[in-house]
């Protein structure tokens, strides 16, 4: 059974930071990419970030510069660095395990597995 669990989710102030962790487990994730959706009140989910087995990172637009995705030694673990926050940063973040790129668009793979998210809420 693939279980996906991040933390890190907390009350921030606008300009400050915040770092998420996400760990997946389950199955063999060496060859998955993982990545971060957000989703806002009334807005559809949305791809932050997505990091691929080799490393390559993958940006939305609107996080660009501010955050920062890695993955660990152990290839089933994400972060996601948040720095330079605002208050449009606010949703709740989910990890995935299987995300892409079009563009510079992060899209969740046809085989995803989703967290159970955690809520940053940015304080103006």
């Amino acid at each position: 059974q693939v279980q996906v669990v991040e933390s890190g989710g907390t009350l921030v102030q606008a300009g400050g930071s915040l770092r998420l962790s996400c760990t997946a487990s389950g199955l063999s994730l060496g060859d998955y990419a993982m990545g971060w959706f957000r989703q806002s009140p009334g807005k559809e989910r949305e791809g932050v970030s997505c990091i691929s087995s080799r490393g390559t990172t993958y940006y939305t637009d609107s996080v660009k510069g501010r955050f920062t995705i890695s993955r660990g030694n152990a290839k089933n673990t994400v972060y996601l660095q948040m720095n330079s926050l605002k208050p449009d940063d606010t949703a709740i973040y989910y990890c995935a395990a299987g995300c892409g790129a079009s563009g510079t668009t992060i899209i969740a793979s046809r085989r995803t597995y989703w967290g159970q998210g955690t809520q940053v809420t940015v304080s103006s």
